[in-house]
Order: structure tokens, then C-alpha cells, then sequence
């Protein structure tokens, strides 16, 4: 009879579509399931026998369909909505990840659904599809399972495995498919995910011999299976072909390794007292999904073997005839052996148990137990101690697949890139079960507070498939695992690991230099061509050499930019947390000692790990915190209150707020040191500060006020390298500026909190930083070039003063630099920049073209042309001068004039350095030949050529030539410092000294900003001198800040009409940052001046200076209520009328001061005349209050006369008397004063005697008036 009709009859379907299904039921079981089960070719006993594949068909098809029945919730009828898949179609076809499970109800899917979206939110329940799976389940690479018919294969992953399933075909009831990534790989093309265990449907007696003698004999050498105590003893004395069963509880499994070219894994057996490890290769890499921890478990067939590598100690392999049972229970003489489920079940109910391997209560290493070689964290930190636990819990957060890094339980972390990758990656919703984990607390501040870090001892195991489909992989770091691999090549601690995958992640996700790094890797030679595990020699891991590559940006995928990434995150993470001393990994040891030391049993914990941010959130944080972060009193000064309107509207008129980058060295914006990641660029013509570079990343550009180690004198000054264009850089150390700008008419200080008073309002966001203190990720070509002759000039290899010497491989061509997007024909000119003028907005006419008439940002260069105009085949940037360069006779002064995009080039032309003009597209000497300017008369003007530089055109620092001859390298332009400027006649300077003070002088004319600002510049011998900027034609120079080093060129020395020296802004006049402030360095205080030779001095410079001496007698004093808004008396009210109802108290005293040389008349104002007078703030806040119905009080004291121009019965005028006259008021005194500098020197005087009037000249004395006043206490004892 006819199979087919023999399975119909034998079923009975009730319809014609129960009819249908079971026919293809039956063909699908034919043509996929029966060529698997029962071979290509039935064997010679089938062939005599009768026995013929139809019949094990039949057979077959009856017991799926007897188990598809058992596996229904409906047993009236047949699934027809169900269909028989093939593995191939399931692969090709199913592109999502899906969940299929024949007991389900509707109501069943919606509540399993319901549930696994509301323990993740944000996640989607797997979808269900109607599919059925059969096929048989074979052995595939590396010990993975495989589900197999005819079509093909796919990979198996099980909760609780039987070594019993294999080769045997099954019916998969419950299962999840995850498809592959799209990563494009062979060996990933998604897995079946096997829900409870598989219906086995191979009879006992029928399919025997067409499955081959699967698996396990029925306790062949069972029998005579010792315990681990006596197999210990054979380790002892190893025996040649001696084989050995032996039965235990499983006390660890490891993960599976590929050394040499062998793929093995490791397991050790225990009982009470002893331990046992087993090695599993070859055939026996089918059971690493069988092995659990806390199982029962029966080896047999064993044999002694020595592992080479592991100090000579003897282990336990498998041969060819070993079989393994597990849940085994070993029954002598019907003593059957202690329930090992219970404690297993024990150790899990726990979330946390603690082993064996350190002290529960110590978890901090003492300093006398580190080992050799290791030194103290960059904070501080000594070495910890990591705990050993085991611990289940759910997966609830990926959060680098590629770095192996997820979340437990929304608050524990779990690493585990210290273990080979797993075929199958966690997904978010796993439940895991973890053995011999690390326990780690607060080893990166970054990450969860504790971490679980997997080593090659720990036991992952996944005890429940996710029920969520999950997100696509993130973006955040590369699927391929670059960063293990390094982990692996290089053994670094799992701090620095983690730190760097947090960077990784910034980078990418931000993304800050996503799209930046591979055109500068690409030139850096940082390319990733290929990265992979070669080989497990022996006893240590060990990584194929990284090798590097020249890739352009059009051949550079989306996977490589991530991989370049990531070795920017590696290198920058070795430059700042650099490790000495450590050892190489022993992996054996690690897996089998007993005494288990790997490289996560000490770690080094750092709080103050560096933080990156990108440009984006920089300037948020710092615009954000601009004006919230400050109160508009704390910028006024401790007298504030008693201001008048125009003096607190114009100390708010500008204000600053600087920020370390380092909180341990100053203000911080956050907790910990930060770092910048980015690209060093020219300035933008939109940018609003034209006199800086721009730090740019993929999220924005920020203004930067660079400086560098000048070449002549190893000091600091302006950046004039153009080599640090285009170089990705890290800053690491930086100073955070927010200028604040308050445009305010405030009637007085008690109307500060109302802000209608606030006309406008804005802030200029920069930073400030060393060259010095910048790390080089990936250098441009012209740096490479710069590196290179700086390493041939000092013997040895440098990159940006942190660079080592790396050995290229041979043949590899690293070493050399290809130039291909500047390889165009040029022509250059090299020229010695003598002056430069500032930066100013002029109308130019150059953009005209374009743009149409109007104002652009401009500037000129004097210079001089140290040789010819040379072509070029291509540019040659900032490479040494040629000879040809250098055949001129004479020098040839030339102007150079930049406007529109050229004047880009302000920040990097600095006086006195050697530049490399590059015109390019061109190989016409004659581009670079300036032209002078002629009269109407037609007869050229006697003036320097004059050249207008292209936006197209580049400049390049070159080195000072030092066979240029002596007589043409001159030295640029004499910088006087503020004493030589004081002490000169001349009428245009160039001074170079330490801003002290700078303030905004109040423009009434102005409509959008104070354009006007007064600095206060001193030397080293503290003499000051004010300066005068006019911005209004000019974009707005950065740096101008208290502690800064400026250089002023070109700037007017003018004489005040008091006879006072002071500078002012011209046109021409150029502002240059040449040092920035440095914290522990104070500016220079006045110097200490004696009275008598200071009144008889003439010279400028003694403007500011201290005097300590003592107080002879008041010669006035005034108290005075004055209206906020004229000044006018205030009693009631105000006495001009002005209708104001705020008034402000002042104090004005003059008192005569002796040093011993001379005397000197002062004048004090402000909250130092009370402690002048002695009193305590009730006596002066009771002595404002009694003056508030008066209005004001004057006292003129003269010697013993007391004179007062109030009525002699006033008791307030008594009681100041008394004070003025005191012997309280007459102590020492130490002040810094102002000179008055338009008092006459001398006076006539009239004198009377009896009848008699004699006339004669008196010199007059020293007019002073305080600024501030020291404690003289503490000035005795500095001095003494």
C-alpha cells in the first residue's frame, strides 16, 4: 500500500484540510527529515531485511504527529495553521526575530507578551509565528549544536542540553529564531534559541542503525567509576594507556579556547576535599553546553596527560571512548551519593554568594601585598582587591555588545571581554547564571558601582531566552570586538578598559569625531586593515601584530571609522593611565590553580578618571551656567552697597568667569578632569572671534587661545606652527573663559534682583591652553614632517613631546607619507614676517566679486622675501628650504594683505618666525610678486611691494633656516616692557608686559556693546601702566584677562593732562596672547616707595606704589547720604529733585602720613575710612542712621584745633571729633597708593607779623590717594 494513504489511514483526519496537512506533514518528513535520519543510501542489512526508509517515514510522521497532539491546548483538532518549515527556508526567509510555541492560546501569547514588555519597557515582545521545526540534531565546529535536515543547518543554543539529543531527530514545540546582523559574516546567519527541551522521535527499535550509533552506550564503563578523592591518586602515577572513570559534583566549567590551532575547554570535578580539572577537545567539544556548574556528572574513559605549559602537573583528558552522563548519581552497594541539585538550587536562591577566595570584610590590598612593579593611580588610589561570588540575575541593558558589556538587574555591571566571544551574544532580557565572577567596587566612575567581570575561570551560563526581540546593535562600538582584542593583546587592567570603552562610546554616539578621525587616521597611519586573534601559544594570549595601513576616506566603510575609534580611545587611554610592571596572561594557570590569581584579581579604582566632552556640550554647560551661576551683587565690590548708579552699572558691565579643567587645580565645571577630543582649525569667516583657533569636532567649533614653546628661548608665546592644522588632537589640560557683557541701568544696589533694569545681555565662550599640554591622536602630514626633523635634530623620535619609537615591520611602507590631495602644481615664496597689524573690519573691495561691497575682516603683513618664487610639483608644505629657495641677492620687502577667508591665517603669523607661501594651481612665479603704488603722475611711490593674498593660499611654518646667513636673519622688533615705556619719549610702542586689571569703559554713544576697555598692564618691578582699547572696529580680541601675558604693538604712548603716561588703541595696533595665566604665580605688587624721594621724583613710571608709615592727624573728613542717581544730597529726599527715592552712603578722609623720609597728604574713600576711624560695624552702621535726617557732616580737624561746619552743640559732630582726634586713629599704616601727577611743585604762600606781610614758595606735599589697604602686621612679618 502507499505510504502516504497508509499514514492517512492510520491517523483519520476529519476534514479536508486536516486531510491536506497531513499530506504535507508526511512529504515534508520525506524529503527533509528522511535522507537525514536514514541516510543517502539504505544499508545491506535494511536491503535483506525488508526494512526500507518508507516504513521509518510512516513511523516517523506518526509520532510527530502524536506529539504535536500532546503539545496543544486544543486536542479536538489539528493545528492546520501551523506549517512545516526547512531550515533554509527559515534562514532565508524569516528576517525578524520571531517566537513560536505550539501550547499557546491567544490569550497565553498576549499575557507571555504583556509580561516581557513591562519588565523592559521601551523593548517589544518577540512576534509569534505559526511554524513547526524538525530535523535532527548534529554536532557542528567548535562543539556548537546544529539542527539538521536536508536543506541544511542552523545553529542550536539550549537552556539545560542532554548529551542524549544528538544524532537523533526531534520536534522543537517552543523556540525563538534570532536572525543574523547584516554583518555579512558566513558564520552569522542567526540561531535557533530551544525553549525546554526537544520531543526526541526516534523510536528505540527501528531507526537504531540508520542513526549510527549515536552518542552514549548505556554505562559502558559506568560501573567501575571511581570519586574524585581516588582519582586524585592517579595524577600521582601516570600510566601508559591506563584509563580511568570518574564521577563528581562540577565545581567550575571555563569557556572555550583556541590555542595552536586546538579547540578545548576545561572543567574541574569536586568533592569534600579534593578537586579534580578535566580537558575536553576533539569529540568531546560537543558536551560544553552539557556542563553545568553544581551537576552531577560521570566521565569515562580518562587518561593521565601532561599539560605543557602548566608548571609540568598532570590533568585529566578525554580519548575517543569517552562518554558522559549527566545528573548522574554513582549507586555501590545501593549507597547512593548526595543530591548535588539542592545546593546548586541553594547557591542561586542567593543573589550574592560569597566564595572562598578573599575576605569578606578586606577588600583593599595592604601596600606590603602588592606585587613587584606595581605603583600608586594617578589619584592616589592603591590596589583593591576584587571578591570572587557567584550570582544570577537577568540582563536588563546592553550596553556594548562589542566590548562584551551589559547590566544585570538595571544596577549591576557585567564585563566580559576577559573571556573569548561567545557564539551567542546576551540580549537584553536573558536570565544568566554566573560562577566564580569577580566582584569589583567602583573600578571605573563611569560604570555601574559594581562590576561583575567575567576571567577564563568564570562560568557564564544562560538560564532564560530573552522574550524581547531587542534593539538593532549599537552604534556606540563595533560589532567585530575591537577593543577586546586589544584588551588582549595588551593585558591592561579592567579600569583602563572600561574607561576606554566609555570614550569609544562618547566618540561614536556623540558623535564628536565620528566622521572626522578616518580622514586623519588615514594620514596618520592608524588605519585598522586587519585585527583578529592569531594564536594561544602555550601559556599566554597573544594577538596578531596590528597593522597599519594608507586607506583613503572613499575606501574607509562605516565598521572602520568605528575600529579607528576605538584605537584613538586605546591610545589615548594608554597615554593617560600608563601601566608598569605587569605580567603576561598564564591562561592555564588562571583556569586550573587552586590559588586563582588573574588580571582581575587587583584592580586600580580612579574617581578622578578623565571625562570626555564633546564641543556640543561644552558650550551648553558653560552658556547654561553663564548668568545662573552668578549673583549680580558678588560682582561688585565688598562696598558695593554704598555705590552710586553709574559705578555699579559699570563694574556689571563686564565680568568673567574662568574654569580649570582639573578641579584639583582650580574651579572645575565638573567633579572630575576633563578632555577634549577634536580637530585644531583656522577660524571660520563666521566666527565671532576672529583672533583664535577653532578646536572643531563633529558637534560644533569652540574659540581657542593657543599658545606654544617658543624655538629661540624655550619660553612660552603665540602659536606660529601652522603643522597643528588639521592635527586631531586631545587637550587635556585647559581653561575654561566665559566672558559676561551687561548692558544695565540699575538705579541703585537694592533694585540688582529686578532685571527689567537689564537692557541686553550676552557671554563669549573660549578656551584657553598650552600647546604643551595637547596630545597628538593623529598628526597632519605637515606635522609628520615637523615630528620627523625634530626627532633627526634631537636624536630620537617625538610626537608632540609624548611620542615613542615604533619599529616597522619589514616590507611595510608606514614610514613613508603619501601625498595625494595636495598634489596639484604650486609655486611658494619663503618669507621672514617682521610686523603684523591687527585684525580690523575695513572695506576692502576684495569680496566684492561675490559678496558685493561692504565691510570684511582684514589685516597686513610686513615681511620680507628671503628668496625667489620656486615651482613646485606639488606642495611642499613645511619641508626644509631648498637652496633655490635661498639664491636671492637681497631681501625684498613686501606687504601682505589678507581680507575675506585669508584672514584666517591671523592666529599662526607671528613676527619673527620663517613662513612658506603657497600659491596653488599655478606654476607662474609672477603670482607672487607684489606691485607697488603709483601717483596720477604714473611714477611708483617710494613703498614695499604690496601682494593680496588668495583664500586659496597657504602658509607653513618653516623652520629657522640656520644656513641662512647671519645678516639676513634679523631679529624682529624691540618689545619694551612697562617701565622702558614709562621712561621713553617715543610715540609708537611695542610693549609685552602682565595684564593686572582690565576694565569696561562705559560708552554712552554705543547702542549694542561697551566697546571700550582700559587695561592695566605691570613688569616685574610692579610699576603699571593703562591702556586704552577702542574695539569698536575690530572683532573682539579673546584673552584679554587678569594673569594673561599680552603683547601690544603698535600701540600710541600719550601723555594725560595730568602728566600721566598711558597708551592708547591705533588702527594699526595688534593684540597677541603670549602667555597665559598661571594660578600659583601672583601678579607683582607696587613697589615700596619712601615718601621723601617720591615727592621729589619726576619720572612717569612712579605712578603706583606702597608706602608704610604712620598716621599723623585727619585734616578732613566727610560723611555724606548721596542720591544713587545724580549724587545730589539726599536728607528726606533727593535735593536736585530727580524724583529718586534710593540714596547710598559715602565717606571721604584725608589724613597726613609719615614714613620717616617725608610726608604725604592721602586720601581714602569707601569702607576703609571706618577702620581708619576705629569703629566696629554696629558703632558704623548706628553712625549712618543717626546721619540720615542730616544728610552729611564735615570735620576738619587741624592739629589740637577742631573746626566743623556744623553747630557746636551737635553731638554727633563731638563724637567725631573726639574720634578724628584720638590716639587710635595714629598707629601704622600700610597702603598702596596713586600719585597724583597734576600737583604743582611748588605754592606761594602769604605770611603776616605785626604790621609786616612776608610773601614765600612752600613745596607742596605729596598727594596720594589709596587703593588699597594691607595688613601691616602681616607685611612686618613677611618682612622680617
Amino acid at each position: 500500500m502507499d505510504p502516504l494513504q497508509l499514514f492517512l489511514d492510520q491517523v483519520g483526519p476529519s476534514s479536508e484540510a486536516e486531510a491536506a496537512w497531513l499530506k504535507n506533514i508526511f512529504t515534508f518528513i520525506t524529503q527533509h527529515l528522511s535522507p537525514v535520519s536514514c541516510g543517502p543510501t539504505p544499508s545491506a542489512a535494511d536491503l535483506s531485511t525488508g526494512v526500507s526508509c518508507d516504513h521509518g517515514v510512516s513511523q516517523l510522521s506518526v509520532c510527530v504527529l502524536q506529539t504535536i497532539r500532546e503539545k496543544m491546548c486544543v486536542a479536538h483538532s489539528l493545528p492546520v495553521s501551523y506549517r512545516l518549515l526547512s531550515v533554509s527556508e527559515l534562514v532565508s526567509q524569516q528576517h525578524l526575530a520571531c517566537v513560536s510555541n505550539l501550547s499557546w492560546s491567544t490569550n497565553q501569547h498576549r499575557a507571555w507578551a504583556k509580561e516581557a514588555e513591562l519588565s523592559l519597557p521601551g523593548q517589544r515582545a518577540l512576534r509569534r509565528v505559526n511554524l513547526l521545526l524538525i530535523g535532527c540534531l548534529r554536532e557542528g565546529r567548535g562543539g556548537e549544536w546544529r539542527l539538521t535536515d536536508s536543506s541544511g543547518s542552523v545553529r542550536c543554543e539550549c537552556l539545560s542540553p542532554s548529551p542524549l539529543w544528538l544524532n537523533r531527530p526531534v520536534f522543537l514545540p517552543h523556540w525563538n529564531y534570532i536572525p543574523h546582523d547584516a554583518s555579512g559574516l558566513e558564520e552569522d546567519q542567526g540561531h535557533l534559541e530551544l525553549i525546554g527541551s526537544p520531543v526526541v522521535l526516534c523510536p528505540e527499535q527501528g531507526l537504531a542503525a540508520g542513526l549510527g550509533g549515536a552518542g552514549l552506550s548505556g554505562g559502558a564503563g559506568l560501573s567501575g567509576a571511581v570519586g574524585v578523592r581516588e582519582a586524585a591518586a592517579f595524577l600521582q602515577n601516570r600510566v601508559r594507556g591506563q584509563r580511568v572513570s570518574v564521577y563528581g559534583r562540577v565545581g567550575s566549567v571555563c569557556p572555550l579556547l583556541a590555542v595552536a590551532g586546538t579547540t578545548f575547554f576545561c572543567f574541574t570535578l569536586t568533592d569534600a576535599t579534593h578537586t579534580l580539572p578535566v580537558l575536553i577537545k576533539d569529540g568531546g567539544l560537543r558536551w560544553s553546553p552539557c556542563v553545568c556548574v553544581g551537576q552531577s556528572v560521570c566521565v569515562t574513559a580518562l587518561r593521565v596527560c601532561a599539560l605543557r605549559g602548566w608548571r609540568g602537573n598532570n590533568i585529566l583528558c578525554v580519548t575517543e571512548r569517552s562518554e558522559l552522563r549527566t545528573d548522574y548519581t554513582h549507586t555501590p552497594g545501593h549507597v547512593h551519593a548526595p543530591a548535588d541539585h539542592a545546593h546548586a538550587d541553594s547557591q542561586q536562591d542567593t543573589p550574592l554568594l560569597m566564595m572562598s577566595q578573599a575576605d569578606e570584610g578586606c577588600e583593599e590590598a595592604e601596600p606590603g601585598e602588592a606585587e613587584p612593579g606595581e605603583d600608586v593611580g594617578q589619584s592616589g588610589e592603591r590596589m583593591k582587591q576584587s571578591r570572587v561570588i557567584s550570582y544570577q540575575g537577568t540582563v536588563t541593558e546592553v550596553v556594548s555588545e562589542g566590548a562584551g558589556l551589559y547590566v544585570i538587574d538595571r544596577e549591576v555591571g557585567l564585563c566580559v571581554a576577559y573571556q573569548p566571544a561567545a557564539r551567542r551574544k546576551l540580549r537584553a532580557g536573558d536570565g544568566v547564571e554566573l560562577h566564580h565572577v569577580h566582584l569589583l567596587h567602583r573600578p571605573c566612575p563611569d560604570f555601574p558601582p559594581s562590576m561583575l567581570c567575567c576571567c577564563l575561570r568564570s562560568t557564564l551560563r544562560v538560564t532564560a531566552f530573552s522574550r524581547v526581540g531587542g534593539a538593532p546593535p549599537s552604534p556606540r562600538c563595533p560589532g567585530d570586538g575591537v577593543l577586546p582584542r586589544l584588551l588582549l593583546q595588551s593585558d591592561t587592567g579592567v579600569s583602563e578598559y572600561l574607561w576606554a570603552c566609555h570614550v569609544t562610546s562618547q566618540l561614536l554616539h556623540s558623535p564628536s569625531v565620528s566622521h572626522l578621525s578616518v580622514s586623519h587616521l588615514s594620514v596618520s597611519h592608524l588605519s585598522v586593515s586587519h585585527l583578529s586573534v592569531s594564536h594561544l601559544s602555550d601559556s599566554h594570549l597573544s594577538v596578531s601584530h596590528l597593522s597599519v595601513s594608507h586607506l583613503s576616506v572613499s575606501l574607509l566603510p562605516g565598521v572602520l571609522q568605528h575600529q579607528c575609534v576605538c584605537l584613538l580611545s586605546w591610545k589615548l587611554m594608554k597615554t593617560l593611565r600608563r601601566q608598569t610592571g605587569r605580567r603576561r596572561r598564564d591562561i592555564y594557570s588562571e583556569m586550573l590553580d587552586e590559588l586563582h590569581t588573574c588580571p582581575l584579581t587587583q584592580y586600580r579604582p580612579d574617581p578622578l578618571a578623565h571625562q570626555n566632552l564633546s564641543v556640543s556640550d561644552l558650550l551648553q554647560s558653560l552658556q547654561s551656567t553663564c548668568w545662573s551661576s552668578v549673583s549680580l551683587r558678588s560682582l561688585l565690590p565688598p562696598d558695593g552697597s554704598n555705590q552710586t548708579r553709574t559705578q555699579i552699572n559699570s563694574a556689571l558691565s563686564w565680568s568673567s568667569r574662568t574654569l580649570s579643567s582639573d578641579p584639583r587645580t582650580g574651579t572645575g565645571l565638573r567633579p572630575r578632569p576633563l578632555l577634549l577630543v577634536g580637530v585644531l582649525q583656522l577660524p571660520s569667516q563666521t566666527s565671532e572671534l576672529q583672533h583664535a583657533l577653532q578646536l572643531r569636532d563633529a558637534t560644533g567649533a569652540v574659540a581657542c587661545v593657543v599658545t606654544e614653546t617658543s624655538e629661540v628661548d624655550g619660553g612660552q608665546t603665540a602659536s606660529f606652527n601652522t603643522a597643528w592644522i588639521g592635527c586631531l588632537v586631545c587637550v587635556l589640560q585647559f581653561t575654561m573663559v566665559t566672558e559676561r557683557f551687561l548692558q544695565s541701568d540699575f538705579p541703585s544696589y537694592q533694585h540688582l534682583d529686578e532685571d527689567r533694569f537689564i537692557t541686553h545681555k550676552h557671554c563669549r565662550v573660549y578656551l584657553q591652553f598650552s600647546l604643551d599640554n595637547v596630545h597628538i591622536l593623529s598628526p597632519s602630514v605637515a606635522m609628520v614632517t615637523h615630528l620627523r626633523r625634530k626627532g633627526e635634530e634631537s636624536g630620537h623620535d617625538v610626537t608632540g613631546r609624548k611620542r615613542r619609537r615604533e619599529e616597522d615591520e619589514p616590507g611595510s611602507s608606514s614610514s613613508s607619507v603619501t601625498v595625494t590631495a595636495d598634489s596639484q602644481p604650486c609655486v611658494s615664496m619663503v618669507i621672514r614676517v617682521e610686523e603684523k597689524e591687527g585684525v580690523a573690519w575695513k572695506n576692502t573691495g576684495a569680496e566684492s566679486d561675490s559678496e558685493g561691497a561692504g565691510l570684511s575682516v582684514s589685516f597686513s603683513v610686513r615681511s620680507a622675501a628671503i628668496g625667489p618664487a620656486v615651482s613646485w610639483g606639488q606642495d611642499p608644505k613645511n619641508g626644509p628650504m631648498a637652496e633655490r629657495e635661498m639664491d636671492g641677492e637681497a631681501e625684498q620687502k613686501v606687504v601682505l594683505v589678507l581680507s575675506g577667508a585669508s584672514a584666517r591665517w591671523f592666529p599662526v603669523l607671528q613676527p619673527g618666525c620663517f613662513y612658506r607661501l603657497v600659491a596653488a594651481n599655478t606654476q607662474d612665479p609672477r603670482v607672487l610678486i607684489g606691485c607697488g603704488i603709483r601717483g596720477w603722475s604714473q611714477v611708483e611711490l617710494r613703498t614695499e611691494s604690496t601682494l593680496q593674498v588668495r583664500s586659496d593660499w597657504r602658509f607653513h611654518t618653516v623652520t629657522r633656516p640656520l644656513r641662512l646667513p647671519t645678516c639676513r636673519q634679523v631679529a624682529p622688533p624691540s618689545v619694551l616692557s612697562v617701565s622702558e615705556v614709562l621712561g621713553c619719549s617715543s610715540e609708537v610702542v611695542c610693549l609685552q608686559g602682565l595684564l593686572s586689571e582690565r576694565i569696561s569703559v562705559r560708552d554712552r554713544g554705543a547702542e549694542s556693546e561697551h566697546t571700550g576697555v582700559r587695561l592695566t598692564l605691570c613688569d616685574q618691578s610692579g610699576r603699571s601702566l593703562r591702556v586704552y582699547l577702542d574695539l569698536s572696529h575690530t572683532p573682539y580680541p579673546p584673552g584679554l584677562l587678569p594673569g594673561n601675558i599680552v603683547l601690544l604693538s603698535a600701540f600710541q604712548r600719550k601723555l594725560s593732562r595730568s602728566g600721566g603716561v598711558y597708551c592708547s588703541f591705533l588702527p594699526v595696533s595688534c593684540i597677541t596672547v603670549m602667555s597665559l595665566a598661571d594660578s600659583s604665580c601672583a601678579p607683582p605688587p607696587a613697589p615700596i616707595m619712601h615718601l621723601g624721594q617720591w615727592s621729589t621724583c619726576s619720572e612717569q613710571g612712579c605712578i603706583m606704589g606702597r608706602v608704610r608709615g604712620h598716621v599723623v592727624c585727619f585734616l578732613f573728613l566727610q560723611l555724606q547720604w548721596s542720591c544713587s542717581l545724580c549724587g545730589s544730597l539726599y536728607t528726606q529726599r533727593c535735593s536736585s529733585q530727580c524724583g529718586s527715592s534710593s540714596s547710598v552712603f559715602q565717606s571721604t578722609a584725608k589724613l597726613v602720613i609719615d614714613d620717616g623720609t617725608g610726608e604725604a597728604h592721602v586720601w581714602f574713600s569707601g569702607a576703609v575710612v571706618r577702620s581708619l576711624l576705629g569703629l566696629a560695624d554696629p558703632q558704623w552702621e548706628g553712625l549712618q542712621r543717626a546721619l540720615r535726617v542730616k544728610g552729611d557732616i564735615r570735620v576738619y580737624p587741624r592739629g589740637r584745633s577742631l573746626v566743623g561746619d556744623g553747630g557746636s552743640d551737635d553731638p554727633l559732630l563731638h563724637f567725631l571729633m573726639c574720634v578724628c582726634s584720638s590716639d587710635v586713629v595714629c598707629r601704622p599704616i600700610f597702603i598702596t597708593c596713586r600719585k597724583h601727577t597734576n600737583q604743582r611743585s611748588e605754592e606761594v604762600r602769604r605770611f603776616s607779623r605785626a604790621d609786616r606781610t612776608f610773601m614765600t614758595r612752600l613745596s607742596r606735599p605729596l598727594q596720594l590717594t589709596c587703593v588699597h589697604q594691607d595688613d601691616v602686621t602681616a607685611h612686618l612679618c613677611s618682612s622680617g
